[in-house]
């Protein structure tokens, strides 16, 4: 009697505890779906404001990757690359593992699954003739993307015309309003909800984005094992043909990708430039030497002796070393390629010169900005108007 009397309280307990895990004010999911990493952690900013203004729990999603020979993406777990428990101090989230396995068969049955986009989205099936739909798994990665988690959907719903700039207007509750958690408890989009590049009001979410322990573990053995004792600069450069390729629309834009990271959301600080995007080898050369003599004029005790670059093609490792020889300062590179540690290393160094235009620089920029570090961007100012500058404070 006395065990049966435990095994009804511990159901009982355990009832209790899956009730209490179910969110009433529903949840929000997304395929991170546009570009690569860099663009993806843009967005993860806006829809981590975007949850948190609308009162949904956030369905961490996988970081969407591609692998050179492989025709489908990858999904890796969130968790992979960053924390999980300082996100919660700023909002709800759920990583989309855990959600499909303990909340989805109580909340989101299979016949309920309906997808959410701004319009029609075409199909890519020019035989499959049906009714206006979002096409949510159309595609790579959005198929690969919704599969791993053996997601479909039976029906879609566009939201035009409410937006994601939940800034400057009373948008959150036109959205609470249209779609309350009680008829849709949750709200999957087809891609991030979310503009790009980040909005500057969310550009401070940074700081809830903290590196795993594998990661913060591997930078910290690479800095002490590998970089010799004293201060080191961190590089990024962008040269792939890709990258090439993209800064040709230079010269028909006002911005591009990243750039109001340093030109400011309303040109404030000028108009892009060919040499912000694509900076040439004998720039990149002469700006590390004014800076390397820089840092040893204003602190010769933590004067640079280092330089770790993290590049997308040429690192120019033999270019740097042979300009800097004179100067006491040698560089370094990962021996095998891991973007995700590049970014955690570049995240660390006492000074830190990146590319304008360039999302994964951007990453890097937020990430010295929350803890106040000092970062600095390829050819800007232009060299004319910082020798100006010079003159002038002289």
């Amino acid at each position: 009697m006395h065990l049966f009397l435990q095994l009804i309280l511990l159901g009982s307990f355990i009832s209790f505890n899956n009730a209490d895990e179910i969110d009433v004010n529903g949840y929000l999911a997304y395929c991170p779906c546009m570009g690569r990493f860099g663009n993806q952690a843009d967005h993860f900013l806006g829809a981590l404001a975007f949850s948190k203004a609308l009162n949904r729990t956030l369905i961490l999603p996988p970081w969407v990757e591609y692998r050179k020979g492989e025709i489908r993406s990858r999904q890796v777990p969130f968790d992979t690359y960053f924390q999980v428990e300082p996100l919660q101090e700023y909002h709800r989230v759920i990583l989309m593992a855990d959600f499909m396995q303990r909340i989805a068969p109580q909340v989101w049955p299979e016949d309920k699954r309906v997808s959410f986009c701004y319009m029609e989205r075409k199909t890519l099936a020019p035989n499959k003739a049906s009714k206006p739909d979002c096409h949510a798994k159309d595609g790579n990665p959005f198929g690969p993307f919704w599969d791993t988690y053996n997601i479909s959907f039976v029906d879609s719903v566009f939201y035009s015309p409410l937006n994601f700039d939940i800034h400057h207007r009373a948008m959150a509750t036109k959205w609470q309003e249209k779609f309350p958690a009680s008829e849709w408890p949750v709200i999957p989009f087809t891609g991030a909800p979310a503009s790009f590049p980040v909005q500057m009001e969310n550009r401070e979410l940074q700081r809830y984005l903290r590196w795993s322990p594998i990661y913060d573990e591997m930078r910290h053995t690479f800095i002490k094992n590998k970089l010799p004792i004293g201060a080191f600069i961190g590089l990024h450069l962008r040269n792939g043909i890709d990258w090439v390729r993209a800064c040709e629309h230079v010269r028909d834009s006002q911005q591009l990708f990243a750039s109001p990271q340093c030109l400011g959301y309303n040109n404030e600080r000028g108009s892009i430039y060919f040499e912000l995007c694509l900076p040439s080898k004998e720039l990149i050369i002469r700006q590390i030497k004014r800076l390397i003599k820089s840092v040893k004029q204003s602190n010769p005790k933590n004067e640079i002796r280092s330089i770790f670059v993290a590049a997308d093609a040429n690192h120019m490792i033999t270019e740097l070393n042979t300009a800097l020889s004179r100067m006491n300062v040698s560089t370094y590179r990962l021996d095998n390629d891991d973007p995700h540690l590049d970014l955690a290393i570049l995240g660390m160094a006492n000074h830190f010169v990146g590319n304008c235009v360039s999302s994964f620089s951007a990453f890097v920029k937020r990430e010295r900005d929350v803890k106040g570090l000092p970062s600095y961007f390829w050819a800007f100012p232009k060299e004319k108007e910082r020798h100006v500058r010079a003159h002038e404070e002289l």
